[in-house]
């Protein structure tokens, strides 16, 4: 999950983009590529991860 703080872009998930802004929250699936493009103003952003379901963190 990415939580926009600041700035303006857009996002590509898994070959659909999506525009990004100030408070966008993006939830991006393990394992599906993704890339930050178009941006406009520079991006701040807080990223959360978590380990898949069923597994152990190291």
């Amino acid at each position: 999950m990415e939580y926009i703080v600041s700035g303006r872009g857009a996002i590509r998930v898994d070959q659909e983009d999506r525009e990004i802004t100030t408070g966008s929250l993006v939830f991006v699936k393990a394992g599906v590529e993704h890339r930050f493009h178009s941006i406009t103003e520079d991006l701040n952003i807080l990223v959360f991860f978590a380990p898949a379901e069923g597994t152990t963190p190291v």
